[in-house]
């Protein structure tokens, strides 16, 4: 198992701009030291929680601040984006991190996402959308011939090239044929997931799917992917959790139900989820009334939290549960005043946790 971060980031309302970018900036340099292979930095537009709407120029500056760790974007909401921009911007930046990059890529975002860039929801089919601008982002990487693409939301031509002076389309990534793409998903039967495994791209599981119905994940996964005759790797699987360990599980519980973790869930995700009058994913039994859906409720059911023996035995039992994944994604947390409680938390993780759970580098198909 490889140990990473999922950086939505997460902040509350109240706190500074720019405090919050030098604040995900020194994470990111204390995880590349702890030996964290690598960092997925969301984007949303909206939503002032989650204050990223540039993942890649958070990225290009990372870079220079971090050596080792692999940053990816986590992930580019492609329904929003101009594809040929997107061509170009990735394949710089892959070019800058010198392959220490992977594209994560999504057709999510919530409503005043949408509005924003005056889109109806109801009928702008944004996954489509991501798949069509996919299409055509790696057409332009792989393709030196000139194309016209038509689609049901892009129409884009190559250039014809003028040789004399040397213009054409010529952004090609870094990484041969192109950096790794994931895609995420956030339902247990997601279509998205499943037209990842079609298309042989990394899937990524989102932090409230129960471990109940979490396998079903890798199941559309391998569904996707028999379509087109791929065969999935479960080491490419990443899986996002909400994960506090400290020096005991009594602190760590109490850190976790008087923290961030219980301050985010009440204030902004719980509410978020309300917005659209469903919480089923979240339910272990259909029939729990929402009031049942507290802090308490998800210390027990959904985070790990305790002692490093105590999460190293939440984590095998995760493991075993869904059948094995390659890389279990940390989500990241702004704690504030008790930030060192956090930064404490992530060496646990690093120099406790993890190497109790080192076996096979490939985990079972």
């Amino acid at each position: 198992m490889k140990l990473g971060l999922f950086d939505m980031p997460l902040h509350s309302p109240d706190r500074n701009l720019t405090e919050t970018y030098d604040l995900n900036l020194e994470l990111l340099k204390l995880a590349d030291k702890l030996g964290y292979d690598e960092a997925w930095i969301g984007e949303h537009f909206t939503i002032v929680w989650e204050n990223m709407p540039a993942p890649d120029l958070f990225i290009a500056r990372a870079l220079g601040e971090t050596e080792r760790i692999v940053l990816a974007t986590g992930v580019i909401l492609l329904a929003f984006h101009d594809p040929v921009m997107v061509a170009h911007r990735i394949a710089m930046l892959d070019h800058l991190a010198k392959g220490r990059f992977y594209m994560g890529i999504g057709s999510g975002g919530v409503n005043t996402d949408f509005q924003v860039f005056g889109l109806d929801r109801q009928t702008a089919n944004p996954r489509q959308r991501m798949k069509e601008s996919m299409d055509v982002i790696l057409k332009l990487w792989t393709e030196d011939d000139p194309f016209e693409y038509k689609g049901d939301f892009f129409h884009v031509k190559s250039p014809d090239p003028i040789d004399s002076v040397k213009l054409y389309y010529h952004m090609k990534p870094y990484q041969k044929p192109h950096p790794p793409i994931a895609v995420a998903g956030s339902s247990p039967d997601s279509d998205t997931l499943l037209m990842g495994g079609e298309m042989g791209w990394w899937p990524m599981s989102g932090l409230f799917l129960h471990h109940s119905v979490l396998s079903r994940n890798w199941d559309v996964v391998e569904k996707g992917a028999a379509m087109t005759g791929k065969k999935p790797s479960r080491n490419e699987w990443r899986i996002a959790r909400q994960v506090h360990v400290a020096d005991t599980t009594e602190q760590a519980r109490e850190e976790a139900l008087n923290g961030p973790m219980a301050h985010s869930f009440v204030n902004y995700f719980r509410p978020l989820m309300g917005l659209s009058g469903s919480y089923t994913n979240l339910k272990t039994e259909l029939d729990m009334p929402d009031e049942a859906l507290t802090p308490e409720y998800m210390l027990d059911n959904f985070w790990i939290v305790g002692d490093p023996d105590s999460c190293i035995r939440q984590l095998r039992d995760l493991y075993d549960e869904v059948g094995g994944y390659g890389t279990l994604l940390i989500v990241c947390h702004d704690w504030g005043r008790d930030q060192k409680k956090w930064y404490h938390s992530l060496e646990l993780m690093s120099k406790e946790v993890l190497p109790a759970l080192q076996g096979p580098p490939e985990p079972e198909t």
